[in-house]
């Protein structure tokens, strides 16, 4: 994982004006305008010391109402599959979620896509409470393969504009309901000429 994209995700969330320009380029209007939500409500951003390990994540988002730590991942494939070091990581911030409730999350970030290129999930588990027990509901998990084991499915997540409307927006949880199958996204006429 570069450390630009982790740059690019920690610029968009600490809701710099330059940073948001920079990931809505090509968005339509209204992704954009849902992205445009952090800079009124932005979050304190933190690339984690020893980035990756021990469940912290690549960064730790912080503000008064809300935490949690991202893991930060990107590929020109649509889908990404843990192993190795990427399973111990999945597993540390699972382990860490449950044992602090917080809510982990995964970033990923599909290259040569034209609009909102980032995608999020969330770790499974956790005794959430409050404002991220009702978060949790609207962001899907990583999905299972056959075996059971999790992976990064780019168009299983949801899109970063989404997100940061969900906890960025006037409404917060209460605005948005769109069920998870809306979320998927033909990768085909997306991808970049």
């Amino acid at each position: 994982m570069g450390v630009n994209y982790e740059r690019e995700l920690r610029s968009v969330l600490a809701g710099e004006l330059k940073g948001v320009r920079a990931v809505t380029r090509s968005c339509t209007e209204l992704e954009r305008a849902q992205t445009m939500q952090v800079m009124k409500r932005p979050f304190l951003v933190v690339r984690a010391p020893g980035s990756g390990s021990e469940g912290t994540g690549d960064l730790l988002v912080l503000r008064g109402d809300m935490c949690f730590p991202i893991e930060v991942k990107s590929s020109k494939e649509n889908k990404l599959y843990l192993s190795g070091r990427t399973v111990h990581q999945y597993n540390a911030l699972k382990e860490v979620g449950e044992r602090c409730n917080l809510m982990p999350l995964y970033a990923y970030r599909l290259k040569r896509v034209r609009g909102d290129s980032w995608r999020i999930m969330r770790v499974e588990g956790g005794n959430l409470t409050g404002k991220l027990r009702k978060l949790s509901r609207k962001i899907p998990t990583l999905p299972l393969t056959r075996n059971g084991t999790p992976y990064l499915g780019w168009d299983k997540g949801m899109p970063l504009n989404r997100f940061i409307a969900l906890v960025c927006g006037s409404d917060n949880l209460n605005n948005i309901e769109k069920p998870l199958s809306e979320y998927s996204t033909d990768i085909s006429t997306l991808i970049e000429s």
